[in-house]
C-alpha cells in the first residue's frame, strides 16, 4: 500500500516576489529608490499619484527637482551624498510638492541599499503624508495653550513664556502688567454670566489690540489678564499701562445699553534668573496697590 502525498504547504499561495509586487503596487505609502546622484530609479503608484507623474516621467529625474520644496533642495542633495558616503541614512520630515503645486508634510524613513560587495549605491525611502496629523497636533497644542473663552493665551502658556524670558542666560529679562477688571462682579450679578463672558472676550481683544504682536496677552483667571512684555523697560510699561486704562475705560456693549468697567494695572520687571512666580506675585501686589487708590464705579447704562 502506497502512502498518499498531500499538497505542498505553499501550494496555491502567491510567491514572495508576487507578494512584494502586490504590496508595492497597493500600499498608500510613498515609496521610491534614488541613486547616488539623486536620480529616481523607482517610484511606486502612490508616489506617481502624489506627484501627478507617471513612472516614465519620474525615473531619471533628480527627486529634489520634482517633489522636494525648493528651499529644501540643497539639503536633500546633501543628505543623499552624506548617506552614500557614510552608509547611513537618517529619518527626515519636510514639505513635498504634490500634483497641482500644493504642499504636503511628509515624514521619511530612509534606508541605504548596498551591492554584493557592501558598497552603498542607492537610497530607499518610505514616505508618509502626515499633513493632517500635524495640523491636528497643532490644533491640540493650541487648545492646551489657549483660554477657551477669550482665545488669548492661558495661564500655562503665560508661565512657559515667562520662564523662557527669565532664563539666566537671557540678558534683559522682561516686563509684566497684571490687569484686573474693576466692578466685573457687578456685571455678572446684574446682567448674568453670558453678558460677563462677552465682556471678557471684548476686553481680551482690546488688550491684544493695545499690546500688539510683540507682547503676549494671557487670561490669568476670572477677570484677570496679564501682558508679558519682551523688554524690561519701565517707561514702556508705564506707557502701555496708560493705554490699557484708556482702552478698557471705553464703554462695552451690554444687553440694555453700554456698560462701563475700569481696570487696575500693576507692573513688575522680571530679571534674568528670577522665578516666574515671584515676578507674577510682585505684579499682582502692585495691581492691588493701584486698585486701593482707584475710585470704584459700578457699571451703568449710558
Amino acid at each position: 500500500m502506497s502512502a498518499q502525498v498531500g499538497p505542498a504547504p505553499d501550494a496555491g499561495r502567491p510567491s514572495q516576489a508576487r507578494l512584494v509586487h502586490d504590496f508595492v503596487e497597493a500600499v498608500e505609502a510613498l515609496l521610491c529608490v534614488v541613486g547616488a546622484d539623486g536620480r529616481v530609479l523607482f517610484a511606486n503608484p502612490a508616489l506617481q499619484l502624489f506627484t501627478g507623474r507617471t513612472a516614465e516621467e519620474l525615473v531619471g529625474q533628480r527627486f529634489w527637482e520634482v517633489w522636494v520644496a525648493p528651499e529644501d533642495a540643497a539639503l536633500a542633495a546633501h543628505a543623499v551624498r552624506s548617506a552614500i558616503e557614510s552608509g547611513r541614512a537618517h529619518p527626515q520630515e519636510g514639505d513635498w510638492i504634490a500634483a497641482g503645486g500644493g504642499r504636503r508634510r511628509v515624514t521619511m524613513r530612509n534606508t541605504v541599499l548596498r551591492d554584493q560587495d557592501g558598497r552603498p549605491y542607492a537610497i530607499a525611502c518610505v514616505g508618509l503624508d502626515v499633513t493632517d496629523d500635524r495640523a491636528r497636533e497643532a490644533r491640540l497644542r493650541q487648545q492646551t495653550r489657549t483660554d477657551p473663552l477669550t482665545g488669548v493665551a492661558n495661564r500655562g502658556a503665560l508661565f512657559d513664556a515667562l520662564k523662557v524670558r527669565l532664563r539666566a542666560e537671557e540678558p534683559n529679562g522682561c516686563g509684566l502688567l497684571f490687569c484686573d477688571l474693576d466692578e466685573f462682579k457687578a456685571v455678572n450679578d446684574l446682567h448674568g454670566h453670558a453678558t460677563g463672558d462677552r465682556l471678557l472676550v471684548e476686553a481680551a481683544g482690546r488688550l491684544a489690540e493695545v499690546a500688539g504682536p510683540d507682547h503676549l496677552v494671557a487670561r490669568f483667571g476670572g477677570d484677570e489678564f496679564v501682558i508679558l512684555c519682551p523688554h524690561a523697560d519701565e517707561q514702556e510699561l508705564r506707557a502701555l499701562s496708560a493705554r490699557v486704562a484708556v482702552r478698557l475705560s471705553a464703554p462695552f456693549p451690554g444687553p440694555e445699553g453700554s456698560l462701563r468697567v475700569g481696570v487696575s494695572v500693576g507692573a513688575a520687571i522680571g530679571r534674568p534668573g528670577e522665578p516666574a512666580d515671584d515676578v507674577v506675585a510682585r505684579a499682582d501686589r502692585a495691581m492691588y496697590g493701584a486698585k486701593s487708590h482707584q475710585r470704584r464705579r459700578r457699571p451703568r447704562s449710558t
